[in-house]
């Protein structure tokens, strides 16, 4: 069990508790993984307090709706970074009211911040880094402080930086970090949503298959990487909020799950 590895202080360093938990991951069945590795998440003798972090974006409702079966309450951060497509701002408000979800936190960059080094908007232009540092990584940074943890939805299969993820792992605060769908395949959460006959972002049907920000997100073409759309041209493939977060804390990287 999950719970024989506690992240409750103790004289291991974190390091060796995350690795245990890893270890442990690998003997539950491929389809708990999530399950087991949420629930562990949502254990405050094991990871603290947590929020959700998620961008309603393609696949996002996956984890929110496993959430909701099990604390509807959980504390879930969306950011806002006022250039959002209006069908994710849409979706997000669908989405909560149907899953019961009663504790989003929607972050945005401070107005003074943006008056300050964005004042007309077209940051994205010339440094899209700086924009995403300012509308994302920032706001994020700030909301997180009153964490113990954070779950994301990030999978490995979706680009190179994230090949070696592993479930459990530390931000660069030393947060804990949950990742329960990081050994999910192409496939499967498309396979989840039909299973449970859950809405569907309004952009997947158009070709988007990673959404982000509208002036920096293009359809996916067929044989593209799914991340393709994101920055495109730009060479630019993470928005930062999770560069720099994946330190060597666990004998998981690079197997799998």
């Amino acid at each position: 069990m999950l719970h024989d590895h506690p992240l409750a202080p103790g004289p291991a360093p974190v390091a060796v508790r995350l690795a245990r938990l890893n270890a442990a991951i690998r003997s539950v069945p491929e389809p708990s993984i999530a399950q087991a590795a949420l629930a562990a998440a949502l254990d405050p003798m094991i990871a603290g307090k947590v929020a959700l972090v998620s961008s309603f974006g393609a696949d996002s409702i996956v984890l929110l709706h496993m959430v909701s079966r099990i604390n509807p309450d959980l504390p879930i951060l969306f950011i806002d970074t006022e250039l959002l497509f209006a069908e994710t701002l849409h979706y997000q408000k669908q989405v909560a009211a149907l899953l019961g979800l009663q504790n989003i936190h929607v972050i945005r960059a401070p107005r003074e911040e943006l008056f300050t080094h964005d004042p007309e908007g077209l940051l994205r232009h010339f440094d899209p880094d700086a924009c995403c540092a300012l509308r994302k990584v920032a706001p994020l940074a700030q909301a997180l402080a009153g964490f113990d943890g954070w779950i994301t939805g990030r999978k490995r299969y979706q680009a190179g930086t994230r090949a070696d993820m592993p479930v459990f792992e530390t931000d660069d605060k030393g947060r804990v970090k949950i990742n329960p769908l990081a050994h999910w395949q192409p496939g499967q959460a498309a396979a989840y949503i039909d299973t449970h006959s859950l809405p569907r972002h309004p952009l997947v049907d158009k070709g988007y298959r990673s959404i982000g920000c509208a002036p920096c997100t293009t359809p996916v073409r067929a044989g593209e990487d799914e991340r393709a759309g994101r920055w495109r041209g730009r060479g630019k493939v993470e928005c930062g909020l999770h560069q720099g977060a994946e330190n060597d804390t666990s004998d998981d990287r690079g197997q799998a799950a």
